[in-house]
Parts: C-alpha cells; structure tokens; sequence
C-alpha cells in the first residue's frame, strides 16, 4: 500500500472545502475590483477573464490533490497568486499539503507560495501606498503560516483518530481471537469430559453385551448377572453424564462437584471386574498425594481399563500404583494379549490426546506403547505434589 496517497475524499467533502475556497477568492477579487475604479483605473480582460479562468484552473487542479499531493500544490501556490479569485485555493492546497506534515516539501512549497506572491503583483497596476519591503514579504508569510498550521492541526487530528481506529480495530480483532481461543478450549473440554464419564461405561456396557451375544449356552442365572451388569452400567453413566452436565452448566461462581481421586481407584477395578475384566490391582501408596495428581491418575487408570475392554477382550489387566524415586506416584496398567477376537467401537479420538495434556498440567510423564507379549503398557510418572501446589509447612 502506498502511504503517499491519501484515501479520496466524498463528493460532499470535495465540494465544501472548494466551495469554501472559492468564497475566501471572491471577496478578495471584488476589493481589487473596487480599488482599482476607486483609482480610476482600467480593469481591462484581465480581471475579468484572465483572473477567473486561472482561479478556475486551481479550483480543477485541486480536485487531485490527495492523490498528487506535491505536483498540485506546488503549481496551485505558484499560479494563485496571479489570481484574486484563487487566494484561497492557494491557501487550500497549501493547508492540504500541511496535513502530510513534512517539514522538507511545506517549506519549499511555501517558499515558491511567498515568492510568487511577491512577483504577481504586477498584474494589476494599484497604487499603493509607500510601505516597507518588509511588509509586503510579511503579508504573504502570515497567509502561508495560517494555512500551514491549520493543515498541520487537521494532519494531527487525522493522525490521532487513524491511530485510535487501529487501536479499535486491534482490540476487537484481538478479542475475537480470544472469544475463539475460548471456545476452542472449552469444546475441548467438554469432549475430553464426554469421553471419560462415556467411554469407560460404555465399553464396560459393550463387553457384557458381547458376551450375551456370542456366549448363548450361558446359564439363566449368569445371563441375568450380564444383564444387571448392563443396566447397572447404562444407569451409572447417566448419572455420571447428568453430573458433568451440571458442572458444565454451573455458574462460574458456584463450587464444581467433587471429581472422583486416587481413593476411587478400588471402586474403579471393583466395577471392571463385574463387569468381566479379569483385573489384577497393586499398590504401594500408602500417602494421599494432591488431589489434582489424585485426579490425574484415577483418569489414567479409567482410560487403560477402557481401552483393555475395548481392543484386548479377554486379556488381564494388571494394575500397580507406586511411590517412585523423587517424590513421584508411578502408575502403570499392562494388558496382556486378547484371548478372543471382537470388532472394536469406533475410537473417538480424544481418550490419550486428553490423557496427555492432563499428564502434562500435572507436571508428569505419559508412556504408552505395544508390549514385547503382544499387550499393551499405559504408564506415567506424576510428580507427588501439582507444581501449582504449595507445600504446608
């Protein structure tokens, strides 16, 4: 974008600032007018041809003066001054010129604005009375300051409202950007809560199905254990849905409902093994860490569970919790291979993505890979205390 050019004014902007022009040159041509019959002296075709045609040509000239800055005011303020009509599109073009607020290109325009005023007196031959040399070079000097200053004024005044516009402008893109970055995050949020209340139930759901399914010789009284088993199942994600909903919906100021810790992770192994999963649970910790490292590791626990159910039906689970080196909670859950063969539920996608940005908000480690026995290791470190929690002396 060229900064030289200035953006085009209105039809109504053009006209009023040329209209107020041409009323600055119509009093000054009548005066001449007047003193010269005062002096009894010819007017001739000068002043009543030469003189409007010149002040017509600024006025035209001037309509490009925001895209041609220093060509046209540099041709107005020479040939204004031969005309009484153009003193103010004179003064126009070199208040317009001012608003750039270039000190190089203003003084030499306004020199050429003085100079040519001082040589076009000659056109029309008034007697003055004896002044000094002084005061006809100061007369075209105060002319020029006046429409100097009032354009670098309106140059200043533009600057200012430009600059509080983009300073506008910016905020609102910059909260835009924020509004968007805010929800981004919080559909994030609500996915990532989705997926832990739904996915561990509904795989627990889905295996005990698939056994309805596929085992058909099942004693009446097993087929009615799978079934309470899924009813049981459907009803406690409910309720669990129904509560991620709550907090969900909850006022920023009201307290959040108590996320399930590290204490839950027996009620955890207690649902998955009645629910068919053959789950092995060890732990070490004897110690309460804080409760968003508690949080953390219950999650990391519930998602290797889900993913056993889902993609290693019939495969042990083995579950260890310890206190590692350091002041560090390790946490582990192996897989070993699946016995049978099932059609997996379509993956959501959020389960380790999500799993690994809480890992990393806890200021731990997250591990997960395939197994030299065909199982599947889901492992992390977590250090004992969240790095936002401080130590009570």
């Amino acid at each position: 974008m060229n900064t030289d050019v200035a953006p085009r004014h209105g039809a109504w902007q053009q006209t009023w600032r040329l209209a107020a022009a041409a009323a600055v040159g119509i009093p000054t041509w009548l005066s001449v007018g007047v003193l010269l019959r005062w002096q009894e002296v010819e007017r001739g075709s000068w002043f009543f041809v030469g003189d409007p045609l010149v002040a017509l040509g600024c006025l035209t000239a001037l309509l490009w003066r925001r895209r041609f800055p220093r060509t046209v005011a540099t041709a107005v303020v020479i040939a204004s001054p031969m005309s009484a009509l153009a003193s103010g599109a004179g003064m126009l073009a070199l208040a317009s010129l001012s608003t750039r607020r270039r000190p190089v290109e203003i003084g030499a325009v306004g020199l050429a604005y003085v100079i040519a005023s001082l040589y076009a007196v000659e056109l029309y031959p008034v007697r003055e009375p004896s002044v000094s040399a002084w005061f006809q070079l100061a007369f075209p000097i105060l002319t020029a300051g006046i429409a100097v200053a009032t354009g670098m004024a309106v140059g200043a005044r533009r600057a200012e409202v430009r600059s509080l516009r983009d300073r506008a402008e910016s905020a609102e893109r910059e909260q835009t950007a924020r509004a968007a970055q805010a929800r981004a995050l919080e559909r994030n949020r609500i996915a990532r809560e989705m997926h832990d209340v739904l996915a561990h139930r509904i795989s627990l759901v889905a295996m005990q199905a698939g056994v309805l399914d596929h085992r058909g010789d099942l004693p009446a009284e097993e087929s009615r254990i799978l079934v309470r088993g899924i009813a049981d199942g459907s009803h406690q994600a409910l309720e669990e849905l129904r509560d991620v909903l709550g907090v969900l919906r909850a006022d920023p100021g009201r307290p959040e409902v108590s996320q399930p810790s590290l204490d839950r992770i027996p009620d955890l192994v207690a649902d998955a093994r009645s629910s068919g999963l053959d789950v092995t649970y060890t732990t070490t910790v004897s110690e309460r860490p804080s409760d968003p490292v508690g949080r953390t590791c219950y999650r990391i626990v519930q998602e290797g569970l889900t993913n056993a159910a889902k993609h290693a039906p019939g495969a042990h689970v083995h579950i260890t919790l310890a206190a590692g080196a350091g002041g560090t909670l390790d946490v582990r859950v192996h897989n070993s291979a699946p016995t049978a063969r099932s059609t997996p539920p379509p993956a959501s996608g959020f389960g380790l993505l999500g799993l690994t940005e809480r890992v990393d908000l806890a200021g731990g480690e997250l591990d997960h890979r395939p197994t030299p026995d065909h199982g599947y290791l889901l492992a992390a470190r977590l250090p004992w205390l969240h790095p936002t929690h401080e130590k009570r002396t």
